[in-house]
Parts: C-alpha cells; structure tokens; sequence
C-alpha cells in the first residue's frame, strides 16, 4: 500500500472543526444591538469573511456608522460569544469519524487558528475534541501575524515537523484559504454558510468526511 502524500492536516478552528460560525455571527449582532445598531443575521452572513476579530469589528463598525471603540465592543462581542458558546456549540458533523481516518492512516493533524489559545482550547473542549488537539494547538498569538497572513500555517507545519508540501490545510474562510495557498500548502475550501465567491484554484468540500479523498 502507498503511503499518503499528505502526512499532516492543518485545521482552522471556526466553522471546520467546531460549527461556531454562525454563533459568532449572532454574537457579532448583539453586540452592536447592545450599543443601539442593527446588524441582521443576513448582514452579518453576507460579509462575514474569517480575519482577525479586531478587523472583523472595525469594518463592521465602518459599514454600520457605530462610533464605539473596538475596547469597549470587543469584551461585549467575547461575554455574548461565551453564552452562545456554552449553550450551543456543536462539533462539525463527521469530524470524529475523519480523524479516526487520519489515526488509522498514521497521518497526524493540528489546529491553526486566529482565536486566543484559551478561546480556541475552550472550543475544543466543550465539543469533546480537546484530547484530540492536546499539544497540537496553534493561536495566531504565539506568531503575532494572523491570517490571510501565511506565517500561522507555516508555524503550524514547522512545529508539527513536517514540510510544506506534506501538508494540507483546511479553513471555510477565503482569509483563511488565503493564507493556505501564501504558505503554499495544499489547501481545501470546507464550504460553510457563507459560500463567498473566491478566485483561489483550490479543491471545495462540503463536509469533512470528503477530507479521506483528499490526502
């Protein structure tokens, strides 16, 4: 039998390995209720396009024309978030079964993400994949660049201590496709409720389990 190319899968977070993307949606949406905007699910959808959550709530706030700094709505963004998190948050569908897959074939795999190191191992945790993950977790902190930047991805490879070209990468997104392709790892679009069009030539999934075809 021949060994799979692929020796290591590099996971975003949000929306690939636990279904949060639309919690952190409806997060983004009371926060700016809180502070007296309305932000619709629809909008917050429509332009919801991965980055760094300061980002995120800095072009929000442009579109919206909402004068309260980014100090004062990031900890409200974050307190709403948690309650979301603790009530809702679900692991993606079939993603237990994939990295069974992945054990079974000696292929391994990490988590390479934007979020702070706590919020991403919380995640994990009340989805029941924080065992899975120990040791194997990567925060754009520990680089201080955050994606569409390449650097979490090659930080993710280098500390997994595997070559680029061994590597696949997996985000929902096109920030985070973005960075895949700039680390020039093979990178896999897991389309999720945003299905924003992109002009990255780049292999598209609909749900994990489709991840065994692609190493």
């Amino acid at each position: 039998m021949t060994k799979p190319q692929i020796k290591c899968v590099i996971f975003d977070c949000d929306g690939t390995l636990v279904d949060s993307e639309r919690l952190c949606c409806e997060a983004l949406c009371q926060a700016f209720n809180h502070f007296g905007a309305k932000l619709s699910m629809e909008d917050a959808i429509r332009h919801f396009e991965g980055g760094k959550l300061a980002d995120i709530l800095s072009m929000t706030k442009q579109r919206l024309g909402v004068k309260v700094s980014i100090d004062k709505l990031e900890p409200v963004y974050r307190d709403y978030l948690d309650g979301l998190f603790d009530a809702q948050l679900q692991p993606m569908e079939g993603v237990f079964d994939v990295l069974d897959y992945f054990d079974t074939k000696g292929i391994e795999y990490c988590v390479a993400s934007n979020g702070p190191r706590v919020k991403i191992e919380r995640a994990l945790e009340l989805t029941g994949l924080l065992p899975q993950f120990k040791g194997k977790i990567f925060s754009a902190f520990d680089t201080n660049s955050w994606k569409p930047e390449p650097d979490l991805v090659m930080y993710s490879a280098m500390n997994m201590g595997f070559r680029l070209e061994e590597c696949m990468y997996v985000d929902d997104t096109p920030k985070g496709l973005e960075a895949g392709v700039r680390a020039g790892v093979k990178t896999v679009h897991l389309i999720g409720i945003n299905e924003r069009a992109h002009e990255l030539n780049i292999e598209k999934i609909r749900h994990l389990k489709e991840l065994e075809q692609c190493v």
